[in-house]
């Protein structure tokens, strides 16, 4: 075997252990990172202990999907970048819960986007600034502590049914989907079933909503015409910010009141121009909304809330010590029946929600389209949650993989290709002759073999004899055949003559390198 192929399977050899350990390092450090971290406020994990699974969204994946509401739901695992991308984003809203991971600016700018040009619909639930970023896009404001609102919470029972110290960072409030009244006091129509099902009647009425431990918004500007800012829901005027302490009269922890204590803030940007299926079954120009809504609480879609049987089951109850049997919200929302204002789980609120956040009632859209929800689609964003040291390499590879493409089949093509590439690159190395002029990466720790310098000359002449033959376009065998006073006639030059048919002659390193700058322009 001669030395180059030896090198070759050297080099084969160290490729192949470079790739193995770069795979094993880099699935190392995400396994390590995620290690002992489980996977919460996902629409996804069913498989969980009991507890772990009251802290998931999979019912409200349930009840938006197959079997409930009848929308296309999906996922993005990667970033929310990719928004302005799927089709028809005035049909699409993105529910982004529990945001363990900030968001860079590209992904808020992105976001931004989708909503105000695009007519995108996006629901953000956190109570940390992880949705800060995004927030600012928007002028909104998260406060990073929770809210304790005396006025405003409900109990908890453990499960022999004695109920727990009060907690009143556990807030209740009563919201409206598209409506803020003017007096937060006064009492509002409780919204029936009946009504949930007719949007000319929900608009008018408002449900109770139950938070676990939000913090405060805060809007900070409201005088962009381009958008409807509504604040659907407050904590009561004697709530605070619990930054330092659960004290209300330590002067650390700021009473926000009014603006500054938003718990479900909404923006709708109205008269975004886009092509959808209009009347006639054709496509045409229509006019859609943008809308985003921020929730000061990532918990009022987890199952232990969103459920009316999760609800019981975890020992959430319908008042506090002092109403006797009457819910908390009695005096701030009333039937006009008489019935109870119950609350049935924070299913009711957001579903009626998400409805009307849709282009369901839009006039401009064909009511083939309108109709049936199967032509609106959920996205749920599980790229902020932290996944489980087994599943995690694989997320964040495919994570890589889908910045590239959204598309299924070419998700996996892309998989594949890159595999084979891999494999090709470690069992094949070039081999390549190694002259001076060839620079090959695969041999770059060997030297070209040095010319003997008793051929300099040789080499010399034969550069001059090509540069004729293909100055005067004559193929090999014709070159041969030419005499030596042909040859002469064609190249003239005394000197460059001597060079070729000079025996006796000899000539310096110096003088060698002068006549190939000299047969460099010749011909020119």
């Amino acid at each position: 075997m001669s030395d180059g192929e030896a090198k070759g399977v050297k080099l084969e050899t160290w490729l192949l252990v470079g790739f193995l350990t770069a795979m094993l390092l880099s699935t190392t450090v995400i396994v390590l990172t995620s290690a002992n971290k489980t996977t919460v406020y996902s629409a996804y994990v069913t498989d969980e202990d009991t507890v772990i699974q009251y802290q998931q969204i999979s019912s409200m994946r349930n009840d938006l999907g197959d079997g409930g509401m009848d929308y296309v739901i999906a996922n993005t695992m990667s970033t929310p970048m990719l928004v302005n991308d799927w089709r028809e984003p005035h049909r699409t809203m993105l529910i982004i819960a529990a945001p363990e991971k900030p968001f860079d600016n590209s992904e808020a700018q992105a976001i931004h986007e989708f909503v105000t040009e695009k007519g995108g619909k996006v629901i953000i639930a956190a109570n940390s600034t992880n949705a800060q970023t995004v927030a600012d896009e928007f002028d909104v404001k998260y406060f990073d502590a929770p809210v304790v609102d005396p006025n405003r919470f409900y109990d908890v029972t453990d499960s022999n049914g004695v109920i727990q110290p009060d907690d009143s960072r556990k807030l209740w409030t009563v919201a409206g989907v598209n409506k803020v009244w003017d007096n937060q006091l006064e009492q509002k129509p409780y919204c029936t079933s009946d009504d949930l099902s007719d949007s000319d009647r929900y608009d008018d009425c408002a449900l109770p909503v139950l938070f676990h431990r939000p913090t405060a918004m805060q809007v900070l500007d409201f005088d962009n015409e381009d958008r409807n800012v509504k604040i659907l829901a407050h904590a009561s005027g004697s709530s605070f910010i619990a930054s330092e302490n659960m004290d209300a009269n330590d002067p650390d922890n700021a009473k926000p009141g009014g603006n500054n204590s938003g718990l479900i803030i909404r923006m709708d940007y109205p008269g975004i121009e886009t092509i959808d299926q209009v009347k006639g079954i054709k496509e045409g120009e229509v006019d859609v909304t943008g809308s985003i809504v921020f929730i000061s609480d990532h918990s009022v879609f987890a199952n232990h809330l969103w459920d009316i049987a999760d609800a019981e089951v975890t020992g959430k109850v319908q008042c506090d010590k002092g109403f006797e049997g009457r819910p908390c919200w009695s005096s701030t929302l009333s039937s006009s029946d008489g019935t109870p204002t119950e609350w049935n789980g924070n299913e009711d609120y957001f579903v009626t929600l998400i409805r009307d956040m849709m282009e369901h009632e839009n006039d401009d859209i064909s009511t083939v389209i309108t109709s049936e929800n199967s032509n609106f689609y959920i996205v749920f964003d599980e790229s902020r949650h932290v996944t489980s040291a087994m599943s995690s390499p694989f997320t964040e590879a495919m994570g890589a993989i889908v910045m590239l493409t959204s598309d299924t089949m070419l998700k996996w093509l892309i998989v594949l290709n890159l595999m084979a590439l891999l494999s090709i690159a470690i069992m094949v190395v070039p081999e390549k002759e190694n002259w001076r002029h060839v620079f090959d990466l695969t041999r770059f720790r060997e030297r070209p073999n040095k010319v003997d310098p008793n051929l300099y000359l040789k080499r010399v002449r034969e550069a001059m004899m090509a540069k004729v033959r293909q100055f005067n376009d004559l193929t090999r065998d014709e070159m041969a055949r030419k005499t030596p006073g042909e040859v002469q006639s064609m190249v003239k030059d005394p000197r460059l003559i001597e060079l070729l048919y000079s025996q006796q002659r000899s000539y310096s390193n110096e003088e060698l390198r002068q006549l190939l700058q000299q047969i460099r322009r010749w011909g020119k």
